[in-house]
């Protein structure tokens, strides 16, 4: 009888229903509290932000010259003519494709090129311009915007520059979808014309900029962020 009590005793103090030490559950609460939950956190803000760009653009980006409506002006966003060790930017390529395809179909009448020229060596703006006369764009169908330095930037200035409530977008379709978000809450109503994407792989750092890019709208929202530089008005002929 005193042996099966003191088999009981010993059952009851097992190791498997021993709390865990206190030093232990504070690392625990530290561990979920300071990375677990906020790594979560980050996660769900960046799907959702990414998700209501995408949902915002469905039906006003187009891959087709033939079904996009009318803008007088595109809006061709500027990128780096080469990447490193020389090579041509796949980006700029295709971006200069779907303009003078959406040009030469009679969609849009001018070509506004915005794009950085911060450093006197780097000119994203007249590099565009130059691919598209040699592709056949008459110079006096494209104007230049120098102070492009961020997507935003672009669009405000399109309306607050040179005037345009209307645009069409020109650039690579993820580009297109955070574009016209913006443009939505600067007052412009904005349509995409999706410029060709580059394979995943050649892609893969810049689609995941885009996932922070994205991010960024919403604090830039917040924060009433404004363009660089705005400057005197400059004239679109109709």
């Amino acid at each position: 009888m005193v042996l099966k009590k003191r088999r009981d005793h010993i059952s009851t103090d097992s190791p498997s229903r021993m709390k865990a030490p206190k030093w232990w559950r504070v690392v625990r609460r530290v561990f979920f509290y300071g990375i677990i939950l906020p790594v979560f956190v980050c996660c769900l803000g960046i799907l959702f932000c990414n998700y209501r760009i995408s949902k915002y653009g469905e039906g006003k980006v187009f891959g087709d010259t033939a079904f996009i409506p009318y803008n007088k002006v595109g809006l061709l966003l500027g990128t780096s003519p080469r990447v490193k060790g020389g090579k041509t930017n796949p980006y700029f390529k295709n971006r200069i494709d779907a303009a003078a395809e959406l040009f030469e179909s009679g969609k849009i009448k001018y070509i506004l090129i915005s794009g950085d020229n911060r450093r006197h060596n780097y000119n994203e703006p007249q590099a565009m311009k130059d691919s598209l006369v040699n592709r056949g764009i008459p110079k006096e169908s494209l104007v230049l915007d120098f102070a492009g330095l961020r997507t935003l930037d672009s669009m405000v200035r399109s309306k607050e520059v040179f005037g345009q409530d209307s645009v069409t977008v020109i650039s690579q379709q993820f580009h297109n979808e955070r574009a016209i978000y913006l443009a939505r809450h600067y007052g412009i109503h904005a349509i995409g014309y999706n410029a060709k994407d580059v394979s995943a792989y050649e892609g893969l750092k810049t689609r995941m900029r885009e996932l922070l890019a994205r991010v960024k709208v919403f604090v830039d929202f917040f924060i009433n962020k404004q363009p660089r530089h705005l400057g005197e008005k400059i004239e679109i002929p109709g």
